[in-house]
């Protein structure tokens, strides 16, 4: 042990901090205000990227460090969905390609269903996703996954963008997507069908790469103790979380609904 005198331990307790300690605890604050605003999911970068809306002038380096003093974490690591596999009833060719990105909203949409377990048993939820803001523009939730699943999903995304031209619509062989009912469904909408090869994961790795985020951010985070908490956890994170708020390193750090707007502002200063 150190042999201190008491004059001396009482003196360096009454120094000020120095302003660089002042202002690390300032942004210590911020930083965890924002952490804890994502769901406690963030990391450095984009915790930094909300310091610069607020007008901060502060290195990536500098919140890391911040972060670790205060011991916050982002979520990081998931393991792959099993896929499925039936024979289909009807087969599209795949249009999409894995051509992933998309110059407007309303061009290519992608859709797939995942499951969430609760103690009340399995829930299913179908989204569809706009590539080209990755905004969620539908959803639904069943405790069957059947063919209305996705449809009330689609009805949701038809309904809310209204599309003036054809839409394609990809998605994987499910037989939930492959039914005769999906395809009226597509044809009496002006939806063009586009499917993944079978059993190839990787053409409709955006919205798998969606559920992985849901997953990891927020579901593996909790235990549902039945279907209706479960419900209102997902639809938590899509419409107040992850559609309006949360960033994306293929939209420049804006959420979908911040990049669908400037898009569109810019189309009217045109």
């Amino acid at each position: 042990m150190m042999t201190v005198h008491p004059s001396g331990y009482y003196v360096w307790r009454s120094e000020p901090l120095s302003p660089r300690q002042q202002e690390n605890q300032r942004l210590a604050g911020l930083i965890k205000q924002s952490w804890l605003e994502s769901g406690e999911v963030y990391g450095y970068r984009k915790i930094t990227e909300d310091l610069r809306d607020l007008g901060e002038r502060c290195g990536k380096h500098r919140v890391y460090r911040l972060m670790r003093v205060e011991g916050l974490r982002s979520q990081t690591g998931y393991r792959r969905r099993k896929s499925r596999y039936g024979r289909p009833a009807i087969v599209a060719p795949n249009r999409l390609e894995q051509q992933f990105d998309v110059q407007a909203p309303n061009q290519t949409w992608v859709t797939d269903i995942t499951y969430i377990r609760t103690h009340e048993g399995w829930l299913y939820l179908a989204v569809v996703l706009d590539l080209f803001s990755r905004q969620i523009i539908g959803w639904s939730m069943q405790s069957r996954m059947e063919t209305d699943l996705p449809l009330n999903a689609l009805l949701m995304a038809v309904w809310r963008r209204q599309p003036k031209s054809a839409v394609t619509i990809h998605s994987d062989q499910g037989s939930q997507f492959s039914s005769h009912e999906w395809q009226s469904f597509l044809k009496a909408h002006n939806l063009v069908a586009s499917m993944s090869r079978r059993g190839n994961c990787y053409d409709n790795a955006v919205v798998e790469s969606f559920f992985q985020l849901l997953k990891r951010e927020r579901i593996r985070r909790k235990i549902y103790a039945d279907r209706e908490e479960a419900r209102r956890d997902i639809f938590d994170y899509i419409e107040l979380f992850y559609n309006p708020k949360r960033r994306h390193s293929y939209t420049d750090g804006d959420s979908p609904v911040e990049f669908e707007k400037k898009y569109f502002n810019r189309l009217e200063s045109v």
